[in-house]
Parts: structure tokens; sequence; C-alpha cells
């Protein structure tokens, strides 16, 4: 029997074939869950759906009634909802003297506001305690050159963490984040598609490698399980978060003008 067996689970962000949110939706369906997946778009969610035995709908996490009516899917689906989680993202780089405010507003929406949507419908439709996994990333507590309104929407998330878990521990429901470092994903097959550049990550790794997908499914199983965890933001980064991100001039990809100087 797998470790969520017969429970009820939405992953939202999961539309990215190989992403982290489609293994992590892989890897709940092994273990036994019933499944809601979302995302922004639905398209690719439809294939996921049929892999996985769940049901596809469309979210953007930004939305509150969007995600309102993803937890209602679930909860009329499958008469409940035990397991949430938030994979979803908006990446945002630039610095704070030269990009648009309009840039760290939408970090925001995605990145923060998101999560108290998330965070707030999914708790209200568990009803026998739960679990609920969001996202954050090692550039909220390691700052990152260019991509302060990013990091900063996700240090936000990473403190609503801890608000939630006092508020909703006592019903049973557990609030966690995962703090990936380097990741080989959708988002980010730009930068890894570039030469030298993932050498130049895994450097700073002590494990000598970027995350996979999979890495980050076995954390939120782990999460969504059992555990007696709450309120923690949980490094998975093979050790990145004890030493640093490459600067710019350290990056194959920056060779050239200074990016910082970009309008």
């Amino acid at each position: 029997m797998g470790i969520l067996e017969g429970k009820v689970a939405i992953v939202l962000g999961a539309s990215a074939p190989g992403g982290s949110g489609w293994a992590i939706a892989r890897r709940f369906a092994e273990e036994g869950a019933k499944l809601v997946v979302g995302a922004r778009s639905e398209g690719p969610l439809q294939e996921l759906a049929r892999l996985t035995g769940g049901i596809a709908q469309a979210c953007d996490v930004a939305k509150e009634d969007e995600v309102q009516a993803l937890v209602a899917r679930a909860s009329d689906a499958f008469g409940g909802l035990d397991v949430a989680v938030n994979a979803a993202g908006l990446p945002m780089g630039g610095t704070i003297a030269n990009a648009p405010i309009e840039d760290a507003r939408a970090a925001m929406e995605v990145n923060y506001f998101g999560c108290v949507h998330f965070i707030r419908h999914s708790a209200a439709a568990m009803k026998n305690g739960g679990s609920i996994v969001l996202f954050s990333s090692l550039a909220a507590a390691q700052p990152m050159e260019f991509v302060y309104a990013y990091g900063c929407a996700k240090a936000a998330t990473d403190c609503l963490v801890r608000y939630a878990a006092i508020e909703y521990g006592p019903k049973g429901i557990k609030v966690n984040s995962i703090m990936p470092g380097p990741i080989r994903s959708d988002m980010a097959s730009g930068l890894w598609a570039v030469s030298g550049m993932e050498e130049a990550y895994a450097r700073e790794i002590p494990l000598r490698r970027i995350g996979e997908p999979e890495d980050y499914a076995d954390a939120a199983l782990w999460l969504a399980g059992p555990s007696f965890v709450n309120g923690v933001n949980l490094h998975i980064s093979g050790g990145n978060h004890l030493m640093r991100m490459p600067t710019l001039d350290e990056r194959p990809d920056m060779v050239g003008p200074d990016p910082t100087n970009a309008a």
C-alpha cells in the first residue's frame, strides 16, 4: 500500500512534462493518491491526468477565484482534500535600480499572494488534517544577482509558511515549503542550454550536480506523508545553501555587456 493510498491531492504548477510539478504528480499517483492537477495552461495537463488517472483543471494561482475552483473540484470529485502542493512560480530577473516596479508586483502576485490563496482555500477543504507544501527558492535566503523581485517574493512566502503553520497546526494541517537550489526544469531550460552553465552551478553544490525533478518529488512525498514536520523551509539543494551561487562574471551567459546596466 502506498504512502498516500486513498488520499486526495492537488498539485498546481504541473503542466511542464518532466518538471517538478509533473514529477510530484506522478510520484503521488504511484503512492495511491487521487489527483487533481492544475496549471495556467490546461493543454499539457490532459496528458498528465491520463498518466495519473487524475483530473486536469486550468488554474492561475494569482487569481483567487481560480484557486478556489481548483480546490472545489478536488473536494467535489473525491469528497475532500488531504494534500495540496503549489509548485507554480514566476521567475523575474532585473535589479532594484533598473527593473520596472511592475515586475516586482507581478512576482508578488504569483509567488506570494498566490500562496496565500492556495493555503487559505486548501486548508478550508481539509476536514481531517492534511499537508500543504509550497515551493520557495534558495534565492529567498541566499541573494542571487539579478533576481531580486523573485527572491524577495519567495522570502515573503517563507515567512508565510511559519505564520500558516501556527494558524493551521491546531487543526492538524502541516504547512511547509521546499527551497530548491539549481534545478533541471522547464523554467530553467534556457539556462542549462548554455555551454558550461551547469558545470558553473554544480561547482557550488557539495554533491556536484544540480537538482532533478525526482529529488523534489521525494521531498514533497515525505512532507505529504506522516512526517512530524511543520513550519519548515526545507533546503533541497545538494548542499548549495552552504556555499553560494556563481556570480555574474562566473556565468558563461554573462560574457559581454554588464546585464545590470540594462533598462
